[in-house]
């Protein structure tokens, strides 16, 4: 997170445990134009029927309320529904821009959907404890998109040379206030 540019980045390895199933998995969404969310859990419920049911609920937020849901909003939103009973517990990373302010937004949730909002970063998955050594040592405020790209890619290559399971590559998310870009990146493939 920066001042007017948010960051969300994942990598391409699907698996249960050890066992790859595909290397080159979506696991972010975005559910708005400036808003995207990285989940993680019960891939049946994920892609067919949670995903499908928020998204309704988003449009349905939008044509009540006559603006844009919030990322604020949003995290809320998956705060109830990972309170309420499930099958399987959901890892969800949510970053975005404020519609209005463009303001940025981080969330990540526990498994019961309490919400962590820091002003700086989070991390989530099986890499994470790695992830969040690097990302504290290489994370500096208010960097321009180019050296904030720079600082999450030397992160998740770090990260993931120390975590035998994650990797298979990564797609990295850069938000603007005027554009989304997106980025693949080649890592370890073992």
């Amino acid at each position: 997170r920066k001042k007017d540019c948010v960051t969300i980045a994942t990598d391409s390895r699907f698996g249960v445990q050890a066992q790859t199933i595909d290397t080159d998995f979506e696991k972010i969404h975005q559910d708005a134009p400036k808003m995207f969310l990285g989940l993680v859990g019960l891939q049946i419920d994920i892609r067919f029927l949670t995903v499908r049911e928020r998204l309704a609920f988003r449009k349905s937020y939008e044509i009540r309320e006559s603006r844009e849901m919030t990322p604020k909003v949003f995290s809320s939103m998956f705060s109830n529904f990972l309170y309420e009973r499930r099958l399987g517990p959901y890892f969800i990373v949510i970053a975005g821009l404020d519609p209005e302010t463009s303001e940025p937004f981080i969330c990540n949730m526990d498994l019961i959907g309490y919400p962590n909002l820091p002003d700086d970063f989070v991390v989530e998955g099986l890499c994470g404890e790695q992830l969040y050594g690097m990302c504290a040592t290489l994370w500096k405020l208010y960097l321009e998109p180019d050296p904030f790209f720079e600082v999450i890619s030397q992160s998740i290559f770090n990260a993931f040379d120390r975590d035998a399971i994650s990797s298979w590559g990564a797609t990295v998310y850069i938000i603007e206030k005027d554009k989304i870009t997106v980025k693949k990146l080649k890592t370890r493939m073992d």
